[in-house]
């Protein structure tokens, strides 16, 4: 935590839940955390910096990152290029240096907390280390470690991201391992994955008893759970044990009373928009011809869920699940594309993101809140698009700490 005193002054304010009245506003931080709000007086005060109408935001969370070092064919421009044949051999380790990029990329487009959904050989957790010692800058990072996926095809192509079980003890071991291994939360695939063709995504993954050991263990310790969900009925069943984030979620418009569930028991939704248009417009061949159809279908539904899942009162999450690295804004953007208000989708990537990753401390603008915070130029209540522009950051803070500074 910082110990530095920043004030931020003649500062229009936005958190998508909050209504702060005319401004301009002057926000003081001290000691990591917001300490005060009020009405700008016009003058500013000596070592303040002058934002000039700017707007700050909470920093932005992205609740669904792949943190992955072997893995950029969706980050074009990102990273080291493909490696040619005779060249030089590139070592292991220098994936940890594509790590560090990665983090620092997230960084400064103004993502301060990401939680890692599966990566390889469990990195996520030596970047978090990496990023909480100070060797590096980055978000705060919260991982699952491995994935926990029954035995399937998933897991010969994701062998490193999965940890397969099968029966509800195998589970449970499954659980206490990641937990071992220093997991945040706990992931599982209910369902099997878009983008592995030998599985369907339609039918549940895992059994109900299955499933409840997961949840059950995760629960018990005090950790959250995260179900990676396609199909409805490895969805239902997720939803029914208590689930606490549905990953994905497409097919959820298809049962609207399960959305009611969800807002019931305060489940979160985190619906990838983008992990969708990936496959099924961005890289069309990369991907064979049956995962490509299927993907389209299920952009389309993607989309209905999210304006079902608004009816019902669901909290809503930005997810990315795709690339480059700090690009993860445009899920906003593309969460107002499908009918949600600029403010709804500004507050599903701060205080919804917040609520998946229970982290109570974050994503609005209030006195006692952690300082993570991103100011921009423009007004992301007028125009969603200013917060995946990179030219119109203008401050980063970081738990207090100054990342970026006024230009």
């Amino acid at each position: 935590m910082s110990s530095a005193r920043l004030v931020l002054s003649n500062a229009r304010l936005a958190d998508g839940s909050t209504d702060f009245g005319q401004g301009p506003h002057t926000l003081v931080v001290e000691d990591g955390v917001i300490a005060s709000i009020d009405l700008a007086q016009g003058t500013i005060a000596e070592g303040a910096l002058d934002l000039a109408g700017a707007t700050v935001v909470p920093g932005l969370i992205d609740a669904h990152m792949h943190v992955m070092s072997s893995d950029i064919t969706r980050n074009p421009g990102f990273g080291p290029p493909p490696e040619l044949k005779g060249g030089e051999p590139r070592a292991r380790e220098l994936g940890y240096f594509v790590l560090a990029a990665m983090a620092k990329a997230v960084l400064e487009a103004g993502i301060t907390t990401v939680r890692d959904v599966g990566c390889d050989n469990c990195e996520a957790i030596v970047l978090r280390q990496a990023v909480n010692l100070g060797v590096v800058p980055g978000p705060q990072v919260l991982s699952c470690g491995r994935i926990i996926s029954a035995t399937s095809p998933g897991g010969v192509l994701f062998a490193a991201m999965y940890r397969q079980a099968d029966g509800a003890d195998e589970m449970r071991k499954a659980v206490r391992e990641q937990l071992r291994a220093g997991a945040d939360f706990i992931k599982f695939m209910a369902t099997g994955a878009r983008s592995v063709e030998l599985e369907n995504p339609e039918p549940a993954q895992m059994t109900r008893e299955e499933m409840r050991a997961i949840i059950n263990e995760a629960h018990r310790m005090g950790f959250r759970v995260a179900a990676h969900a396609e199909g409805l009925e490895g969805t239902r069943m997720a939803i029914e044990e208590g689930v606490d984030t549905v990953e994905h979620g497409l097919s959820l418009h298809r049962e609207p009373a399960l959305l009611d569930v969800m807002a019931a028991k305060g489940s979160v939704l985190v619906p990838t928009l983008s992990t969708f248009h990936d496959l099924a417009e961005r890289f069309t061949d990369k991907f064979t011809s049956k995962l490509v159809d299927q993907a389209k279908r299920q952009l389309d539904e993607a989309y209905e869920t999210l304006l079902a899942a608004r009816k019902a009162g669901v909290t809503v999450a930005m997810g990315h699940d795709s690339g480059p690295p700090g690009d993860a804004a445009i899920e906003l953007v593309r969460m107002v594309d499908g009918g949600l208000s600029a403010a709804e989708a500004l507050a599903a990537g701060t205080a919804g993101s917040a609520r998946a990753l229970g982290l109570p401390d974050r994503g609005t603008i209030q006195v006692g809140k952690r300082a993570d915070l991103l100011v921009v130029d423009g007004d992301p209540l007028a125009d969603i698009k200013v917060l995946n522009d990179r030219a119109a950051v203008r401050v980063v803070i970081k738990d207090g700490d100054l990342v970026i500074g006024v230009r």
